[in-house]
């Protein structure tokens, strides 16, 4: 990719260091939550995957907006067993912690025999099908691409679109399967709580289950449930690549004080 990366690695004292391209949409001295999770992921991809296990789950606390400071992340294996392995890392910024995530990786196998009932694919155009959108703001000015399906951030109906990324999240390493869905995933947060009079929930967490990695550069997002009560919101997106589904997002989120603008249509 030839855009500006979100992050350059300084080998040298094994710390990343955050580009321009990462700041978010809250405050723009402070980063995006999709890069603080997909930095994540990266280094438990790194340090602790294997080709034989899949990132079945990352669950991502963001408990503070990190800053523009270098970033270190340390992890641990929690737990390595033939079939099972847990990985903890947490997201220091500046050397104060920031966030912090678990992962846990499952070993492939064969499905055991038998029917289950499971959710039909999606039929959806394809999206080389779908016009690329005019309007800048859809991929918040080059943070991502997208492909709009139907509805959109704060309609009221069903909502779904395409999603792909434009840029690499570290400089010299090209996102990997498991990378790209994490780097996505935050996603779920606007897509399904966003309402009429704009973005009002700021998302704590996201968690992402996988059952298969994308196999194609396009993520799907369907939104399956937003539900909020006294400031406290979640919400679920079903996640797709081009072959059907691979997983779920979903996320906890804080109503914010000044909403974010109601997105185009």
């Amino acid at each position: 990719m030839t855009n500006q990366p979100f992050f350059t690695h300084d080998p040298v004292h094994d710390a990343y260091l955050p580009t321009p391209a990462s700041n978010g949409p809250w405050d723009p001295k402070s980063l995006h939550g999709r890069v603080v999770i997909g930095l994540i992921a990266f280094v438990i991809e790194q340090r602790h995957g294997a080709d034989d296990f899949v990132p079945a789950r990352l669950t991502v606390d963001m408990f503070r907006l990190p800053g523009f400071a270098p970033i270190e992340i340390k992890s641990r294996i929690v737990r390595d067993g033939l079939r099972i392995r847990v990985v903890e890392a947490e997201f220091f910024s500046g050397g104060v912690s920031m966030a912090r995530g678990s992962c846990q990786l499952l070993r492939q196998t064969q499905n055991p025999e038998g029917v289950v009932w499971t959710t039909p694919n999606w039929d959806v155009p394809a999206p080389a099908d779908i016009p690329a959108p005019t309007d800048p703001r859809l991929g918040m000015n080059g943070k991502w691409t997208t492909r709009p399906i139907v509805g959109a951030m704060g309609t009221i109906g069903p909502r779904r679109l395409w999603m792909s990324e434009v840029r690499d999240l570290v400089e010299g390493a090209p996102l990997t399967p498991f990378v790209r869905v994490a780097v996505a995933a935050d996603f779920a947060s606007p897509f399904a709580n966003a309402g009429d009079h704009g973005l009002g929930y700021i998302n704590s967490d996201v968690t992402l289950y996988l059952h298969r990695l994308p196999v194609t550069p396009w993520i799907g997002f369907e939104v399956a449930n937003h539900q909020a009560t006294n400031g406290v919101a979640i919400g679920e997106c079903t996640l797709y690549d081009e072959q059907g589904p691979i997983g779920t997002s979903t996320v906890a989120a804080l109503a914010q004080r000044k909403p974010m603008a109601k997105p185009p249509p």
